[in-house]
């Protein structure tokens, strides 16, 4: 038997909450959010001196990104099935970090601080990349993290693999 609360789910389902409006909320906050700090369309100088972004072109620009995102189907599944990824990767690094702190006393502060605040970034960056990867398909149906690796199995051998591996090594050294 169906709950009320799981109608309310499918009838936001049927409506387009999910597939329209929150898209097009999350993409217009974040892209708004990455114009006001980059600060990328100018500033505007204030009668009193002051300069302030120019909050009207970033929210025509935010605004016209997000109805494209939102326009393209393809898109919009992508980042619905990130975005639930994304989510169990936050709740993993959350969870681990409440691990490491039931091992201090109250009067200590758990900062994770430099290589292993860096490392935790790396590790984080490295499993939002994946997901995105495995996100997007190619015309078959086939993931690009899944096509990848079965080219990278494939390969092996060859100097191209070698070299991207190469590369990633030379990346990751010089980095550190």
């Amino acid at each position: 038997m169906a709950s009320m609360f799981r109608e309310v789910i499918v009838f936001f389902g049927d409506l387009g909450i999910y597939d329209v409006v929150l898209p097009f909320l999350l993409v217009f906050t974040i892209m708004f959010a990455v114009l006001e700090k980059s600060k990328i369309l100018g500033m505007e100088h204030m009668s009193d001196g002051s300069k302030v972004t120019k909050k009207n072109l970033n929210s025509m620009v935010a605004f016209v990104v997000a109805f494209f995102v939102v326009a393209s189907s393809q898109l919009v599944g992508i980042l619905n099935e990130a975005l639930g990824n994304i989510v169990i990767v936050m709740m993993v690094s959350v969870s681990f970090l409440l691990l490491i702190g039931t091992f201090y006393s109250d009067d200590e502060e758990v900062f994770l601080q430099d290589a292993w605040r860096k490392l935790f970034m790396v590790l984080m960056f490295i499993g939002v990349l994946l997901i995105f990867l495995h996100a997007v398909k190619t015309s078959d149906g086939t993931p690009w993290l899944e096509w990848f690796w079965d080219w990278l199995v494939g390969n092996w051998d060859s100097t191209a693999a070698s070299s991207i591996i190469m590369i990633v090594v030379l990346i990751a050294i010089l980095y550190y």
